[in-house]
């Protein structure tokens, strides 16, 4: 996969807040995961009212769809974050996850959104990406 994270050196730094300004990938295969919430396998929602549990659930949801393509957090190269009524102090639990699922990989493109509710009211975060593999 050709996947190359743009950070340029005259603008503000991102990575430290889990996000880089732009990707670019010439790969032929792209994923488009839907977004994925703290649900498990059965329906329950993980974690509660704790933000930082839904996170982890969110994101190992993430990684299992990934996987079930074929890819891995490293080919993704958009990310799109819903957290319902946001604040700053919410990076707090929502910045140690996203680093986690990226581990040792840049993070891609991201967006956070402020969203009033989403599909299920015990959902905290929804977390959406689009990855790319080579086919």
């Amino acid at each position: 996969m050709s996947r190359e994270v743009l950070n340029p050196e005259d603008m503000y730094g991102t990575v430290a807040f889990g996000f880089s300004h732009a990707t670019t990938s010439t790969s032929v295969k792209t994923i488009h995961c839907a977004g994925q919430v703290a649900w498990d396998k059965d329906y329950n929602v993980v974690g509660g009212d704790d933000l930082a549990s839904q996170c982890r659930q969110v994101f190992d949801n993430l990684k299992q769809v990934l996987a079930a393509a074929g890819a891995t957090p490293a080919d993704v190269v958009r990310m799109r974050t819903y957290v319902v009524n946001y604040s700053p102090d919410k990076l707090d639990h929502i910045g140690p996850a996203i680093a986690a699922f990226y581990g040792d990989s840049l993070p891609a493109a991201n967006t956070l959104l402020g969203v009033a509710a989403l599909a299920m009211p015990e959902f905290l975060i929804e977390v959406e990406v689009t990855a790319q593999i080579d086919a």
